[in-house]
């Protein structure tokens, strides 16, 4: 019987570790719906998307009550001509789809900027559809009721949907702090446990600042020996420069290391400033060994 027990036991801890290593699977899941009432000629700005590095890809089903036409293009050119309507003419548009109803609508969006997903009702206001009550009648005679039209967006994420035990995170704050500005830097320190580990950093200073985050064993350098600092610059991407007011977001690796947080002011302070500084990171709580698996299915 015992030997039937631990054989039962030895299944039962095998299958657990084949189901954890099964990979997880991917689709379209519904994440939310947008409805929308279009006037004839009228455009509408939808969700805005940002992709990644390597480009990324957008899905969304319309419905519509009369034919829209479907696109996106770049958010910066777009908020460019909010302001001035007589640009909306010359934006370059991807993923054209015209006299669009009732469709599922994909667009692989290239890397860089974000891009937003724009309507366009395609009505003119003299073949606008006409329904409901059709007219209202007044003494000085009938005139049209144009309805709107309806229009509903249901976006979707691309997420997991089979096997789908993940990493859990937490953020924990590293430092917080409000200080008297110095011509010494400051420093915070952090070891990463995981590659591509993101570190949040907020400043609110009187006086323009340098931030940036560097392994340790420079900061410390550049901290001794101020004259090192623009070579250990140099050699970090994660850096801001002259800034009093902002939020920044870095990624660190465990292979390299130490990392911390150096800041100090642009110039010499002659008179009392003061600066505020936040320091966040992003550590794994739970499932970290899956870390790895979920770094190369999002790439």
């Amino acid at each position: 019987m015992r030997n039937l027990f631990l054989l039962g036991l030895l299944i039962i801890i095998s299958a657990a570790c084949l189901l954890g290593q099964q990979q997880r699977s991917f689709d379209w899941v519904r994440a939310s719906d947008e409805i929308v009432q279009l006037d004839p000629m009228e455009f509408h700005a939808g969700r805005v998307y940002r992709p990644g590095s390597d480009g990324g890809n957008m899905h969304v089903i319309i419905s519509a009550r009369q034919p829209v036409t479907l696109a996106m293009t770049w958010a910066r050119e777009w908020n460019d001509a909010q302001l001035h309507p007589e640009m909306l003419g010359s934006l370059e548009y991807r993923c054209v789809r015209e006299h669009v109803v009732d469709t599922t609508y994909e667009c692989h969006l290239p890397p860089g900027q974000a891009m937003v997903l724009v309507l366009h009702d395609e009505r003119t206001p003299d073949r606008a559809f006409i329904q409901g009550i059709g007219a209202i009648v007044n003494r000085r005679g009938g005139r049209q009721l144009i309805s709107p039209n309806d229009v509903l967006i249901t976006y979707h994420s691309w997420s997991c949907v089979q096997n789908c035990v993940q990493p859990e995170y937490k953020w924990f704050l590293v430092a917080k702090e409000k200080y008297d500005v110095s011509t010494a830097a400051k420093l915070y320190s952090v070891t990463p446990d995981y590659d591509g580990q993101r570190v949040w950093v907020k400043i609110k200073a009187q006086v323009p600042m340098t931030l940036a985050i560097l392994p340790s064993k420079a900061a410390d350098e550049a901290y001794d020996k101020p004259e090192t600092l623009s070579s250990a610059l140099a050699q970090t991407a994660c850096k801001q420069r002259g800034v009093q007011k902002m939020e920044f977001e870095c990624k660190v690796n465990r292979g390299d290391g130490p990392q911390s947080l150096i800041a100090l002011p642009e110039s010499p302070v002659h008179s009392r400033k003061k600066a505020e500084i936040e320091f966040q990171t992003l550590k794994c709580l739970a499932n970290c060994e899956l870390i790895a698996t979920e770094t190369a299915e999002n790439k």
